[in-house]
């Protein structure tokens, strides 16, 4: 004779009720104590390899600049796709990493690009400027503070921001903290037109 779980069950009622009683509390609790993140990691697989080439015509960017800059970067063989843009002065390359690589094999494929890229810079014309790479798009800027402080000229402020940016960069957890709003330093020279006339007769 075959084993009939709905036959069993309807004669176990109460047997059945308590076992799914108890898986319920237990899922319920699973759920409450999973581990949960504010801002979870992520991997941006994707590079922007830029280039300026002041002076020079969209034509001469792409014949000169960007193409050797794509076929240097199809010896990878780890992309998902390559696009590029020329503009008069300017090249700007897309690298898109594939989309079955791991985050722990982005690291040395962004350092591989860069390595193949600059041993290519001796080739690229002589007053090129870069190329420069950005690979910093996945990141998340978690919290914003605003340090402010009456009578205090920028100079100070900035120090202080300086020192609260080490202390925080102490903090578990934390990955990245930049400074924004800070000013250039400037430099006032201020002299009387009396003492200007006196430097003038002295040339």
């Amino acid at each position: 004779m075959r084993f009939n779980l709905s036959e069993w069950a309807l004669r176990h009622r109460s047997l059945v009720v308590y076992a799914m009683l108890v898986l319920a509390l237990a899922g319920t609790l699973s759920y409450l104590n999973l581990g949960r993140s504010e801002d979870p990691a992520f991997t941006f697989k994707v590079m922007v390899i830029q280039t300026r080439w002041p002076g020079a015509t969209a034509e001469e960017v792409s014949r000169q600049v960007t193409e050797r800059i794509e076929k240097k970067l199809m010896e990878t063989g780890e992309y998902e796709f390559i696009r590029s843009y020329s503009r008069p002065g300017e090249s700007q390359v897309i690298f898109a990493a594939r989309d079955s690589m791991r985050s722990a094999e982005i690291g040395p494929l962004w350092y591989q690009v860069r390595k193949k890229v600059g041993d290519l810079r001796p080739l690229l014309p002589a007053d090129v400027i870069g190329p420069f790479f950005n690979d910093e798009f996945g990141d998340t800027f978690g919290n914003i503070y605003a340090l402010t402080g009456e009578g205090f000229d920028y100079a100070v402020l900035k120090d202080y921001a300086e020192r609260v940016q080490l202390a925080l960069q102490d903090v578990p957890d934390v990955g990245k903290i930049e400074l924004f709003g800070v000013q250039d330093e400037k430099i006032w020279v201020e002299l009387s037109n009396t003492k200007l006339a006196t430097l003038g007769g002295l040339l």
